[in-house]
């Protein structure tokens, strides 16, 4: 990988998704622990590196009119009255909470493209690379690099960076189905490359 295109400031996001209170809170507290401090790190680099940083949160609007019965997946939050919008649960989690000027994209469903402006956002803005992190791992991350390689943006996944509530899907998807179309680092290793 040649770091100095792979990171050039000028067309690279780091895309942060769904690292909200209720999310978070789903997870052991030393897992939340590891991923809001690695993530700390990735957003300080990019930040000082001039990279934009761009957060994706799902939710939805009071009576959940966006989530059909139909909906497996969302049926749950609907019945648990979670992810609403302007409630504490929904909020991204205050250790890593956007800076002034950052762009916060909300999401109806589970990709970071579905529902959301971010292909306009990442056209306008001449943005080709994407750093993704995210909760969880075959959830948002799997839709999101499925759909963003498809339209041929530049991927790196950081996998410590992500979770999901099964070890056994996260270690597959990022030692197995990932790396076919997206860099997998880890922290430490995307840190090291992003800074030389």
């Amino acid at each position: 990988m040649d770091s100095g295109k792979q990171f050039d400031p000028q067309h690279t996001a780091v895309l942060i998704m769904d690292y909200q209170n209720d999310i978070l809170g789903m997870l052991p507290e030393e897992k939340q622990s590891s991923l809001l401090n690695g993530a700390t790190e990735i957003l300080d680099a990019a930040r000082a590196a001039g990279v934009r940083v761009i957060y994706i949160a799902v939710r939805f609007r009071e009576g959940y009119p966006e989530v059909s019965t139909r909906n497996k997946g969302f049926g749950g939050l609907k019945t648990a009255k979670r992810m609403l919008e302007g409630t504490p649960g929904a909020e991204v989690h205050a250790q890593v909470a956007p800076k002034s000027g950052e762009i916060v994209l909300s999401k109806r469903r589970v990709g970071a493209f579905s529902t959301t402006e971010l292909e306009t956002v990442l056209r306008a803005n001449n943005i080709t690379n994407l750093v993704l992190l995210g909760i969880s791992t075959s959830g948002v991350i799997l839709s999101t690099v499925r759909f963003a390689a498809d339209m041929d943006y530049v991927l790196t996944v950081i996998s410590d960076a992500c979770a999901d509530s099964d070890e056994e899907v996260h270690r597959v998807l990022m030692e197995k189905v990932f790396p076919r179309q997206a860099n997998v680092l880890t922290r430490e290793e995307f840190l090291k490359a992003f800074k030389a």
